[in-house]
């Protein structure tokens, strides 16, 4: 392969890819054989999806270009350049994100007698309702804000809605603020006919009553705006001696940092919309004009506010896994768990009977992204009260859930677990559970790894992998890559287990050398991988190096995708997909074929630089035959899936299947699959 200098001959920007990645979420929420309230789902995660975008992507461009850097990435681009990229697609994105919400979800919404309204719609019980819940709920929780020398502007949080307003009393202007509460829900359900279900967005119940906080005093000018800041949190690890107090601090900052983002509804008025951007010092071409309701994530609401369950998909029950006792059920030997066709139930009983269990001794496991209200930390609170020893490791930066594992955090060294925040520097990502057992006098250990974290809500709706084994040497491997993270033990070389970061990029591109080789001496060489993001340039060169040699690769990639597959003499073995449906595909598989005798292995770990590089992360290899099989079996279905599929060609582009092909719903057949 010649290789071009330029990146962007080989590469797609991974940024770049991520848009096109929340298009086809997009592209969901318009398709009519979906049900209605999933399409309303799909188009709030679109919505919440450019949140983030914008708060950790677009603020570290826009940290880059204001500290002057001129350098290109690694993708070939300055960043100047692929901000003006990423600004224009993201503008086109909102406007088609606005217009199907209008053109094709609302009007499917009142077709089902569904209404979202406006207060000139309302009819004289709905008037009365509204006014009610302003007198009794919003007026007293609100809190008009004046904006003057004697009452500076406030720091607003990021995703904060309010009114900006331009008041005038004697011939004197005066500026204020008047912010939407997030403590009550966004949509307020209207008193309607049995037939019909009526809301109306609480702002528009603010908007109708303004006048109200503002007695003797004219209202010239008002509207809504959204803003959202920069989320990033920056602490030196190595010297915060107490990193749950360092990451408190950082996150009480973020009120007040930069904003990134100005959602603005339209306004004739520039004085006021001067008086906005000055304040929040955001440049005035980067505001983003919106013609309608602003952040439409929240119209997730309808979904359990109108219970219309035609209207969602089909209620299904889990697979249970049959068994009396966890711990004997493992003894039976290794076992998998694909999540959420079979039920998440036996990770949680295996916490759950360990904490119980008198002849258990230890827990170890670690913590990423964790529900409110979770079962695991119950038990493992009980089980450091039952005078176990746990041992937990927690990842504080966990993006966005980092409030939330403070408090957990809290919960448990309350009750006496050994909390360990990791290693400075690297985000502890990879999803182990040790459980030690003294059994006929000898110590037994049981361990889970899985390629999801241990969370029973995205258990759910995330498709991921969990395996349950007791043989010795992933028992023996997890217990050192524990010693590693606690305290001062070095990396050993695991007889089962390969790790980031120190050897999982190696150890990848030593599968894919041999692939190469067999390719070279049999004609079967052959990769086959399913993961959320593929972006590391090394990898991907490795990948190219490959499909030269003549190996066939296959890869199935929901998210990011930076390989431009199908490209005459750089990458024309090569195959990609990427499923977007009901469930959100999350399991990581990778499929070797190695001459014949196939090698499969389950990771935490995307081929992505942050996974090779700054995290810990664990791959390790399934090497039962029905298990093999099995996960075969899972990337096979996947495969041919034609309902949900997009295949990505090498223009870049993302195409559906061919109209003529058979619908097939890979995510549906699982359901069945596993209900036998």
């Amino acid at each position: 392969m010649n290789n071009p200098k330029d990146p962007k001959e080989t590469l797609i920007h991974r940024d770049l890819s991520w848009l096109s990645f929340n298009e086809r979420v997009l592209k969901e929420a318009f398709d009519t054989s979906n049900p209605l309230f999933e399409r309303v789902k799909f188009l709030s995660i679109v919505a919440n999806n450019l949140d983030e975008f914008f708060m950790v992507r677009v603020s570290g461009l826009k940290r880059l270009i204001a500290a002057g850097y001129n350098h290109k990435d690694a993708f070939g681009y300055y960043p100047t350049e692929l901000f003006s990229e990423i600004q224009y697609r993201i503008n086109i994105q909102i406007q088609e994100l606005y217009n199907g919400y209008k053109e094709n979800i609302n009007n499917a919404l009142k077709k089902n007698n569904i209404f979202i309204l406006k207060p000139e719609q309302l009819n004289s019980e709905q008037t009365k309702a509204i006014k009610k819940y302003f007198e009794e709920t919003l007026f007293p929780i609100v809190t008009p804000m004046a904006v003057d020398s004697g009452h500076p502007f406030p720091a607003l949080h990021s995703k904060t809605i309010a009114f900006a307003l331009q008041l005038s009393r004697n011939n004197e202007f005066y500026s204020a603020l008047c912010l939407i509460p997030k403590s009550v829900p966004r949509l307020f359900k209207l008193p309607s006919d049995k037939q019909e279900s009526c809301f109306i967005f609480i702002e528009e119940i603010l908007r109708f009553h303004l006048k109200s906080f503002f007695r003797g005093y004219q209202i010239i000018d008002s509207f809504l705006f959204r803003l959202l800041r920069d989320s990033e949190i920056s602490i030196e690890e190595e010297y915060a001696p107490d990193l749950l107090k360092a990451m408190e601090i950082e996150i009480g900052k973020r009120p007040k940092a930069k904003v990134i983002s100005l959602q603005v509804e339209k306004s004739k008025h520039s004085r006021l919309l001067e008086f906005l951007y000055t304040n929040l010092d955001f440049p005035k071409d980067d505001i983003i004009f919106i013609d309608d309701s602003l952040d439409l994530s929240s119209l997730s609401e309808l979904t359990f506010k109108a219970i219309r369950p035609e209207l969602m998909f089909s209620s299904y029950t889990p697979a249970k896994t049959e068994y009396q006792n966890i711990f004997d059920k493992i003894k039976e030997g290794d076992f998998l768990l694909h999540v959420p066709y079979q039920s998440f139930s036996p990770t949680v009983d295996l916490i759950q009977t360990a904490a119980k269990d008198n002849d258990v001794l230890a827990i170890k496991m670690t913590l990423y992204r964790t529900n409110e209200d979770s079962a695991i930390i119950k038990a493992l609170v009980e089980a450091a009260k039952n005078k176990k020893q746990v041992t937990v490791v927690v990842e504080l930066k966990a993006r966005f859930d980092e409030e939330r594992n403070i408090e957990w955090t809290k919960s448990l060294e309350l009750a006496g677990c050994h909390v360990i925040y990791g290693i400075s520097g690297i985000k502890i990502h990879s999803k182990i559970a040790l459980i030690v057992r003294q059994e006929e006098g000898r110590i037994v250990r049981y361990a889970h790894m899985a390629t999801g974290n241990y969370n029973e809500k995205t258990a759910r709706i995330y498709t991921d992998i969990g395996y349950f084994t007791r043989i010795d040497d992933f028992a023996m491997d997890i217990s050192d890559i524990f010693n590693v993270i606690t305290g001062y033990s070095q990396p050993a070389r695991w007889k089962k287990i390969v790790a980031s970061p120190n050897d999982m990029r190696k150890y990848f591109f030593d599968l894919i050398d041999k692939e190469i080789q067999f390719q070279k001496k049999s004609n079967n060489g052959f990769v086959f991988a399913k993961m959320n993001s593929l972006e590391d340039p090394e990898i991907i060169n490795k990948l190219y190096e490959a499909s030269n040699s003549g190996v066939k690769i296959k890869l199935i990639v929901r998210g990011i995708c930076c390989l431009i597959p199908g490209v005459e003499g750089m990458s024309e073995n090569i195959e990609i997909k990427s499923i977007v449906g009901r469930f959100l595909e999350h399991s990581r598989v990778f499929i070797f074929n190695h001459n014949g005798s196939p090698r499969t292995f389950l990771s935490s770990a995307d081929w992505m630089r942050r996974n090779f590089d700054s995290r810990i992360e664990l791959l390790f290899e399934v090497t039962r035959q029905d298990l093999n099989e099995h996960l075969r079996f899972i990337l096979d279905e996947c495969w041919k899936d034609t309902a949900k599929t997009r295949i990505l060609t090498s223009s870049r582009e993302y195409i559906h299947c061919l109209p003529n092909e058979k619908m097939f719903n890979a995510q549906e057949n699982f359901i069945k699959y596993y209900a036998k």
